[in-house]
């Protein structure tokens, strides 16, 4: 059963058990409810732990939920990525120029069982005025450490921006799936002469979410970066020329330049990765079977949508440590709500002996009393899963990596969806639940008599 599946069943019978409890024989309902009324200041504030903690846990989660959302939308199905033999990361792979050419021509023409294919699989090609050309993308990765400009009396501050040089805007933007929301992709020259006199500038593309932060920077009261405007990066003075439709894929973050310019700039002369575009996701696995396994000299070639998934290793590693805040905060919760209902039974106690006189059950006191702390719960859990949810779209800053060393710093928008919200609620069900118990337990086992002395 799929975690989806498990948790609108677990919410469904969670809903049912309060319906049976409520329909089933006489429990007092109405006292409930009324008691929870006369005594509201102390209902709101165990019904705010609720809140506090189930609003918590969906921003926690949402933010997880960016990041898997983010790693599954970068990569195309046909797209195969090629680094150097060994290498698990862009950052640490160096392609050799002779390589690129002859990977780019490759085609394969055994399938993984090493039987004949129908038609050899290879990189595609598109027409170009007269000429057809490779949908292959030739890439040099770099991350650079970037001062932060700081207000006066602030401590310095840097922060790592990812640069991609690429040799050819267009064919790139092709092959990754990229459009641009304005401007233009940078020219053959990859620089230009700024306005009065000053120097040359290299010309930018910035993915929108880099665009973001680094206008944030320079620019008060603007959202992003946009064409024209400049910004300072390695001792040279960038200027966007365009901004790339980028937002849910890595490349968000991303800064692109003509690899010619920024790869001597950056002391990282070879290319790090060939990005292949083939027929469909059949043809990138068969594909990368092939160079991985029998073209010489050794490669690492995978789908490019496996590359990105293995990059959910800090997603699963995020996940966990919220798992261990969130049973943390739970145990807090189960305690403070556990803490209420036993003195709310304390003073109580009369009021039980009466219900039990009027012929109310014991069954009926424990069903009663561990109903008013699941309604507890369940109001602190919707007004936690309410606001918690005003948090969808919000941006944050993270790194994402396959647990082997290097990674990517991206920018990502938190993603609360149905699920999330249910989680939260669930978790603040099971919270009454537990705390609820042992009070109700202790109210059932009072007797009638001794109660109303």
């Amino acid at each position: 059963m799929s975690y989806h599946a498990y948790l609108w069943t677990s919410l469904a019978a969670m809903a049912a058990v309060m319906l049976a409890m409520i329909a089933r024989g006489k429990v007092p309902i109405r006292y409930n409810l009324r008691n929870l009324l006369v005594r509201w200041r102390v209902t709101a504030l165990s019904a705010l732990a609720f809140t506090v903690i189930v609003g918590l846990l969906t921003v926690m989660l949402a933010f997880v939920n960016g990041m898997y959302a983010l790693t599954e939308g970068s990569g195309q199905p046909g797209n195969v990525i090629v680094l150097a033999g060994g290498a698990t990361d862009e950052m640490f792979s160096s392609l050799a120029y002779g390589d690129i050419s002859n990977i780019e021509r490759e085609k394969a023409t055994l399938d993984e069982n090493d039987q004949p294919l129908p038609t050899p699989v290879g990189t595609e090609q598109v027409r170009r005025g007269s000429e057809w050309v490779y949908l292959a993308s030739r890439e040099v990765y770099m991350v650079i450490n970037q001062p932060i400009p700081r207000q006066p009396g602030e401590q310095p501050r840097r922060r790592f921006v990812q640069v991609r040089g690429i040799v050819d805007p267009e064919i790139a933007g092709l092959v990754h799936g990229l459009s641009l929301l304005e401007g233009t992709w940078f020219s053959e020259a990859g620089v230009r002469t700024l306005a009065r006199g000053r120097a040359e500038a290299i010309e930018a593309v910035l993915g929108e979410g880099v665009a973001r932060e680094l206008g944030r920077d320079k620019y008060q009261g603007r959202q992003r970066l946009q064409v024209g405007d400049t910004f300072e990066l390695g001792d040279r003075t960038w200027v966007v020329v365009g901004v790339m439709a980028s937002a849910g894929s890595t490349f968000d973050s991303e800064v692109w330049a003509r690899q010619p310019i920024v790869a001597p700039m950056f002391r990282k002369e070879n290319y790090s990765t060939l990005v292949l575009r083939t027929r469909d996701a059949d043809s990138a696995r068969i594909l990368a079977y092939h160079l991985r396994n029998r073209f010489k000299p050794a490669v690492e070639a995978q789908p490019e949508r496996e590359y990105y998934a293995k990059l959910s290793t800090t997603n699963q590693q995020f996940l966990g440590a919220i798992v261990f805040v969130a049973v943390v905060m739970a145990v807090g919760g189960i305690f403070g709500i556990m803490n209420t209902m036993f003195a709310a039974i304390a003073q109580r106690t009369r009021d039980i002996g009466v219900l039990r006189i009027l012929g109310y059950r014991r069954w009926q006191i424990l069903v009663s009393f561990l109903l008013e702390s699941m309604l507890i719960a369940l109001a602190g859990g919707l007004v936690g899963c309410a606001l918690g949810s005003l948090a969808n779209g919000w941006t944050a800053s993270s790194i994402v990596s396959g647990g082997q060393g290097g990674g990517k710093s991206i920018v990502l928008k938190l993603v609360v969806d149905a699920s999330i919200l249910g989680t939260g609620l669930l978790f603040a069900l099971v919270m009454g639940v537990l705390g609820g118990l042992l009070p109700a337990w202790s109210a059932m086992r009072l007797k009638p008599l001794e109660s109303v002395r």
